[in-house]
């Protein structure tokens, strides 16, 4: 019974993770594109000061959840899939660490009526990665769906 509530909670938060990473990379970021630069870092900072605070509040349940699913008994496809979706937010994890998150902080020091030269270059990195971030979250919300499938399903 605690495996199923388990896998209950850890499909939840991946699925509200992907909403939020889904919502974020295909919605808010692309429409901030048809900004000025003044507006858009605007934005971005306002973004980045909610954000930083919201997505961890996310990410690192859905995390710990989705590595208790890996200790209870398990077996064949099923676990294959969790293994997968535990993959996928580690995936996740690496890349928000290594590349979003520097990016996030010096956008936070950006004057907006004076961004350094190079930002929309940096912006364009940051949504690069950003491509990987949600879609390693949308593909641990799969994972974990079908890993529950199998599991109801006796397979």
């Amino acid at each position: 019974m605690y495996q199923l509530i388990i896998e209950i909670v850890s499909l939840f938060l991946a699925g509200i993770l992907a909403g939020e990473e889904f919502v974020v990379r295909y919605g808010v970021h692309v429409s901030l594109s048809i900004l000025d630069a003044q507006s858009q870092i605007k934005a971005r900072q306002a973004l980045i000061r909610r954000l930083r605070v919201l997505v961890p509040s996310i990410i690192l349940p859905t995390i710990a959840f989705g590595v208790a699913t890996l200790f209870f008994d398990g077996t064949g496809l099923a676990l294959g899939f969790q293994w997968a979706g535990v993959f996928s937010l580690i995936i996740l994890m690496l890349i928000t660490l290594i590349g979003t998150v520097p990016i996030n902080k010096g956008i936070l020091d950006w004057k907006f009526d004076a961004p350094p030269n190079n930002w929309k270059l940096l912006i364009r990195r940051w949504e690069r990665l950003d491509v990987f971030r949600s879609s390693a979250a949308i593909l641990a919300f799969a994972f974990f769906l079908v890993a529950m499938v199998l599991h109801l399903t006796g397979n």
